[in-house]
């Protein structure tokens, strides 16, 4: 007879057995996904730090996958009776007030938001999407949305208003992981790993069956209907009914603040009166080659595997990363840019800014840009002053994006980004996705040889105007100051990046790389220490030596190339109106920039190369 203790253990062998094989199901699906997958994820981005930033640090990510115009999928049913599917994982707590909550609130309570949290399982999202892909292909489905913020009130709305039809919603009918849940928080849960589809009727199995060949649930919670309503059932009760008109037509807000106060004394401060540093131009240069903002940041992305998939043409720490089309001879280029201490100073140049330097990184590689998305990174725009950076930030975006003719394809806000009663930067982060149609027609950042001629484009000298330190990195590390007014020529930014790819196209040159962080003098050893060849700057430096090397003066790349297509890279620049100084020389171990700078190229490597994890260890930075 058996005992209560062996009972007990026998269950939970069972249950253990049965978690086992559910397991080892869930891996077999993960592993046909990952053969099937066509989608990569690639590094082209920046990390940066500032001290408004430590109590709301910021993650923006950009996803691209690619997609055949014959297997397009829209978000819309075809008509009434149409069922709406729930697939994918149950539906439970977490992500509770995560859009309402998280986009209408500051940090100051971080115990209150926890529940606001939501709670991922990336195995799980990878075979949902396999799923997906394949239901994609049945004519029995007639769209597909995503259940993201707010949910499933925010999916199965937004669906029923772009079809024109009304939704009745069966609440009791979603899966759920845990008990007694009421409907308020069914609908605007926002667990993670869940598709909403429209079906046509009679036709569910199909879905269904396809789904549980990837051990996922699908089930109908609703169906669509003739009129403009979304009515929400539970148990045969309704518990409401209203027009979707009246959720998806809110009104908006209508706000043209002037700018504050504070902001006209920053952006007018006298760079001119700031002193020249103690160290010197050497010493400062190694510092910033250093600095976190600056320093490689290759210990975060060696943490992942850049190689998936064998796509990778140009690999992580450059200015874009590029992916090839296989079956093609195209490529794909990404990056991601932003400097929140730029539209700190002016949101809408700051924006500008941050739009022409993606169309500069992609350019730098040869590539012509497409498209970008956004995240719009405020304070609480229920402030006049965040209401001012959030109206110019948009503006100033809407005419960079003209300028480089590209469109604005998706984006997101995150609001409220506020602790202890202090903002964020404003940080718009512009991910930009740029096409070649010879991928192996590319540059890279690094010096490749000795002997090349390095040229500058967009300016006919190197010369120091103290205007050009506004928002720098130079000025925030050296001098502990933001201030002074960022700027752009938008027409001479574009012409500068034609110039910069037509060059790359008929290979001209050895490499490419845009002047930014850090300035002129950055860019170079940059691309130095990523080449493994020094670099011999014999161009007149005038004016201030600190703005001359370290000024963040936009619209400039750095190019080297072979002595034999000068001619021909000058002629391109001249035709289009871009102005251009040759600089020097690769070659040699040193860095030396006129009479200014002369660092070993193993210091500068040394500093640029574990500058950031000697800064996360508190360790001593090089010295010349």
């Amino acid at each position: 007879m058996a005992s209560p203790l062996a009972d007990f253990l026998i269950g939970g062998l069972e249950e253990q057995n049965k978690k086992r094989q559910a397991n080892q199901k869930l891996q077999r699906n993960l592993q046909l996904a990952i053969q099937k997958s066509q989608t990569a994820q690639k590094d082209a981005g920046e990390i940066a730090f500032d001290p408004c930033y430590s109590g709301n640090p910021l993650i923006n990510a950009m996803c691209v996958g690619l997609l055949d115009h014959a297997r397009l999928m829209s978000a819309t049913a075809h008509g009434p009776g149409d069922l709406l599917l729930l697939v994918g994982a149950d539906t439970g707590r977490d992500g509770m007030h995560g859009a309402s909550g998280l986009a209408s609130r500051t940090f100051e309570d971080q115990a209150e938001m926890r529940s606001a949290v939501q709670v991922g399982n990336p195995f799980l999202e990878k075979v949902l999407i396999e799923a997906c892909l394949e239901a994609a292909r049945l004519e029995a489905v007639t769209g597909m949305q995503d259940c993201g913020a707010a949910g499933l009130t925010s999916a199965t709305i937004e669906m029923a208003e772009r079809s024109g039809l009304g939704l009745r919603i069966h609440i009791d009918r979603v899966p759920r992981r845990e008990e007694d849940m009421t409907p308020y928080e069914v609908m605007l849960s926002e667990s993670q790993e869940r598709m909403v589809l429209a079906v046509t009727p009679g036709r569910e199995h199909e879905v269904q069956d396809l789904f549980r060949k990837w051990d996922l649930d699908a089930t109908v919670i609703g169906e669509f209907e003739a009129g403009g309503n979304v009515t929400c059932v539970d148990e045969g009760r309704i518990i409401s009914s209203t027009p979707i008109a009246l959720l998806t037509d809110p009104p908006q807000y209508e706000f043209d603040p002037p700018p504050p106060g504070w902001l006209a004394p920053l952006q007018d401060a006298d760079l001119s009166s700031v002193p020249l540093p103690d160290a010197s131009p050497s010493e400062t240069l190694l510092r910033l080659l250093a600095a976190p903002n600056i320093a490689c940041k290759r210990s975060v992305y060696r943490q992942y595997d850049h190689q998936v998939q064998t796509n990778t043409v140009v690999t992580p720490g450059g200015d874009a990363a590029v992916l090839r089309l296989k079956g093609t001879s195209k490529g794909i280029a990404l990056t991601i840019d932003g400097n929140g201490r730029y539209c700190y100073l002016d949101p809408f140049a700051g924006t500008a800014i941050a739009v022409a330097e993606a169309c500069r990184n992609l350019a730098c590689v040869g590539a012509e840009p497409l498209a970008v998305t956004d995240c719009l990174n405020f304070g609480d725009p229920e402030t006049p002053d965040i209401q001012f950076q959030l109206r110019q930030s948009v503006l100033g975006m809407k005419e960079a994006c003209e300028t480089f003719n590209v469109p604005v394809v998706s984006g997101n806000a995150s609001l409220y980004n506020e602790a202890r009663g202090r903002a964020i930067y404003p940080t718009p982060t512009i991910g930009a996705l740029g096409l070649l149609d010879e991928v192996e027609k590319h540059a890279t950042s690094e010096f490749k040889r000795d002997g090349d001629r390095i040229v500058v484009l967009g300016v006919a000298a190197v010369d120091g105007d103290p205007t050009d330190l506004g928002g720098s990195e130079y000025l925030s590390v050296i001098h502990d100051r933001v201030e002074g007014h960022p700027r752009i020529d938008l027409p001479l930014e574009l012409r500068v990046q034609n110039v910069c790819r037509s060059a790359v196209r008929e290979g001209l040159l050895s490499s490419a790389h845009d002047c930014s962080d850090g300035g002129l003098a950055v860019a170079i050893a940059e691309s130095a220490v990523r080449g493994a060849t020094g670099a011999d700057i014999t161009a007149d430096v005038a004016g201030r030596w600190d703005a001359a090397l370290f000024g963040e003066r936009q619209s400039r790349i750095v190019v080297s190339l072979p002595p034999e297509n000068l001619q021909a890279l000058a002629k391109l620049a001249d035709e289009a109106g871009v102005p251009w100084t040759e600089l020097g020389a690769t070659g040699s171990d040193r860095i030396r920039i006129s009479s200014l700078v002369d660092v070993p190229l193993d210091a500068a490597t040394d500093a640029w190369r574990n500058g950031f994890t000697r800064a996360a260890s508190g360790c001593p930075r090089a010295t010349p």
